[in-house]
């Protein structure tokens, strides 16, 4: 049950940070240095994402790379 608390609904970066809507409402705000590949990554890499079934994943296919949610709270 826990895990689907922590399914992401949506994404979307500001003040250095990525920013996770979750399907439950909360937020969860990372700095985008603890992704280094994402923080190198241009503005329009960055905005073609998708969320991977059930939630569990962004991924981000310009950049052959993604972030489980869990991931986001370690």
């Amino acid at each position: 049950i826990e895990a689907l608390r922590r399914a992401a609904k949506s994404v979307r970066f500001a003040d250095s940070k990525l920013f996770v809507q979750l399907t439950d409402g909360r937020e969860i705000g990372v700095p985008l240095t603890q992704f280094p590949w994402l923080a190198r990554a241009t503005a329009t890499q960055r905005r073609h994402w998708h969320i991977e079934p059930r939630g569990f994943a962004i991924y981000w296919d310009d950049l052959d790379d993604g972030i489980e949610v869990e991931h986001l709270f370690n």
